[in-house]
């Protein structure tokens, strides 16, 4: 089954070994093979003396392409490794049987970001990937005590999302439009302290910080802020539930993040056609095509140093000298594993263990016989949804009726599941391995519930019959891929942890050592991410000398995306509505 604005473009890898990987073939988004595969086996190589300044960059996660991408066209010698047999890391693809899903994000906003790097380096997004907007962006069940969950279909339709929560309270439609005009402004006013290094009180205290301020209201939580805008609570929630791609309560998350909401409404949610692996997927080509070597299987176990100088990186046991470094690992656990603790005077293995870390997620790959009649993204909130935020952040405990949301993308995305069938992707926010919870014991009691709600709160019918392929992940799944204590959105985004509270793009106490990731500022999430790539990117072209792709850059992408540029087709129509489900 073929759907209109979709097309094939697989880019595949071959196994070659436990240091290396071969070019299987790569198609483009317009189902064009390109003679753009590497032909023999790309083992890892000596460095070779060129001239050039060697980097080596640890994950090949979002972070580790973006910055790959950045620095090759920079003129930099680039070696990404990967330990999985695949390239994401946490956004790589899985296969379960004859199914395929995005093992983490599956959201996709602000394109222009991703854009801008593609454009720097002399690309465009469009010729790698096919971007699919999406209408109604995503399904809201909005749990009620005694009665069927509330239905919102949201829409980036801005004076129609207004008349669908009028419908819900009369006042709270204007408090949206009010809402959106606001933070644009304050969206316009942090932009640039999301694009540059915050380092110290220094950058802290710089004038854009200033003009910020007084949007910022950092004495606010989210659902405080949000509400002196909207007076019914439903509405609230529905508007501050995306502090959980942050991995936080919203009666904790600072209220500078309703810039969340807003941004989805403002530039829409989108899916990269074979879901987000596939910007990964993009990233790579346009690596490889710039001469950066991707080796998969190939696991970092330590940067090694000359005193606090970064000499390289040992690989399955072997060094391979570099001259500079850059962790797009989880930083908590890259720092405490990678490098050596007397050279870590800021970070220790004591600070380190005392930060506060985000919520972690139980998650459910279901292969299932059938088609599932759901929008692509639903969110279903918890009708104790106070308790159910209580029992991740503070009372560490599984809830009973917990939120939980689902991804079906294979309703319009033909190439993640077999005709008549349905690839179902399912996150229950849970506590991390912090609290004392034995998440083995617990998989088969989290996994009972979510199919619970999946056939009673979203009503699809006899989930468990129809299972034809399975895989499940833990907290404890998680902290054994190397994301420390199962924290699946890393280090949390409290006050305390946020601009110079994180680790820095150029890290602390040691030379030649860079992050990019959630773990360093702006934060978690695929957009800002790529922004801390950009940082990155900057900081070392500048202390290497050289040129920084991104000096160059206009943003001539933002407003076209935002309004769906003809390159992009109309969004997906699915019906939408309001009311009891």
């Amino acid at each position: 089954m073929q759907h209109e604005g979709f097309s094939a473009y697989p880019f595949r890898y071959e196994r070659t070994g436990s240091q290396g990987v071969r070019h299987a073939g790569i198609t483009g988004p317009r189902g064009i093979q390109r003679d753009r595969s590497v032909s023999g086996q790309v083992d890892i190589p000596d460095r070779q003396d060129d001239g050039r300044t060697s980097i080596g960059i640890i994950g090949s996660g979002p972070g580790g392409l973006s910055a790959a991408m950045l620095l090759a066209h920079a003129g930099a010698d680039v070696h990404v490794y990967e330990a999985l047999p695949v390239i994401g890391g946490r956004s790589r693809r899985m296969e379960v049987g004859d199914f395929s899903f995005d093992t983490g994000p599956t959201f996709f906003m602000m394109p222009y970001v991703l854009e801008e790097i593609f454009n720097a380096t002399g690309r465009r997004l469009e010729d790698y990937c096919d971007l699919h907007r999406l209408d109604p962006m995503y399904r809201l069940l909005m749990g009620r005590k005694d009665q069927p969950p509330l239905q919102i279909d949201t829409t980036q339709d801005i004076e129609t999302m207004a008349a669908r929560l009028s419908e819900i309270n009369p006042k709270d439609g204007d408090a949206f439009i009010r809402f959106m005009s606001d933070t644009r402004r304050k969206l316009e006013l942090m932009e640039p302290i999301l694009r540059r290094p915050i380092r110290g009180l220094g950058d802290f205290l710089s004038m854009d910080m200033i003009k910020a301020a007084p949007t910022i209201k950092p004495w606010k939580s989210l659902h405080g802020l949000l509400s002196t805008y909207f007076e019914d609570e439903q509405i609230r929630l529905a508007l501050c539930f995306q502090s959980k791609y942050l991995g936080m309560s919203p009666f904790e998350c600072p209220s500078l993040f309703s810039i969340l909401p807003f941004i989805e409404y403002e530039y829409g949610v989108w899916h990269p056609r074979g879901g987000c692996n596939a910007l990964m997927s993009a990233m790579a080509e346009a690596c490889t095509e710039m001469g950066v070597t991707i080796s998969t299987s190939s696991r970092v176990d330590e940067i090694t140093f000359d005193g606090r100088r970064a000499r390289g990186v040992m690989v399955n046991g072997t060094e391979h000298r570099h001259d500079q470094v850059v962790i797009n690992a989880d930083a908590a656990w890259a720092i405490s594993n990678l490098i050596p603790s007397t050279l870590r005077r800021r970070w220790t293995d004591e600070k380190l263990e005392s930060r506060r870390y985000s919520c972690s997620t139980f998650m459910l790959y279901l292969g299932l016989e059938g088609e599932v009649d759901l929008p692509h993204h639903t969110i279903y909130t918890s009708r104790s949804y106070v308790e159910n935020i209580e029992d991740i952040s503070s009372n560490t405990r599984l809830s009973e009726d917990p939120s939980l949301y689902v991804c079906n993308p294979s309703r319009l995305d033909p190439t993640l599941a077999p005709p008549g069938t349905t690839a179902l992707y399912v996150l229950v926010p849970t506590p991390n391995t912090k609290a004392d919870i034995d998440w083995e014991d617990s998989r088969d009691l989290l996994r009972t519930r979510a199919i619970r709600q999946l056939e009673e709160v979203l009503g699809i019918e006899q989930v468990e019959k129809r299972i034809l392929a399975e895989k499940s992940i833990t907290p404890e799944d998680w902290r054994s891929e190397g994301i420390a204590h199962g924290a699946t959105f890393n280090l949390a985004h409290n006050i305390g942890q946020m601009l110079h509270r994180r680790p820095q793009h150029r890290l602390e106490d040691v030379d030649g050592v860079w992050m990019v990731g959630g773990g360093t500022h702006p934060g978690s999430g695929l957009p800002v991410i790529f922004l801390a790539s950009e940082i990155t990117t900057r900081l070392l072209c500048r202390e290497t000398g050289l040129s920084d792709p991104m000096s160059s850059t206009s943003l001539p992408f933002r407003r076209t995306v935002a309004e769906g540029a003809p390159a992009r087709k109309q969004p997906d129509k699915e019906e939408a509505t309001v009311g009891s489900h």
